[in-house]
């Protein structure tokens, strides 16, 4: 009972999951930046964190969709 993604649903979840590693790298870059900053603004660091792991799950499950199971 395999599940495989059509040509077309691999094609979208590749150029998703292209984007949300862009969008979590220039939250890396904003986190970096702000917290540089002595008077930095800890709510919108807050923020940004919270932003960047649910990233990071978003790309994890598209990773995992994209990957083949392999039942050994």
């Amino acid at each position: 009972m395999a599940f495989e993604l059509s040509a077309e649903s691999t094609e979208e979840f590749e150029t998703e999951l292209a984007r949300l590693r862009e969008e979590h790298r220039d939250l890396d870059d904003a986190i970096e930046a702000l917290s540089g900053v002595m008077a930095g603004d800890r709510l919108q660091l807050q923020r940004l964190k919270k932003r960047k792991l649910s990233l990071r799950d978003r790309i994890s499950f598209l990773e995992d969709q994209l990957t083949p199971d392999i039942i050994a």
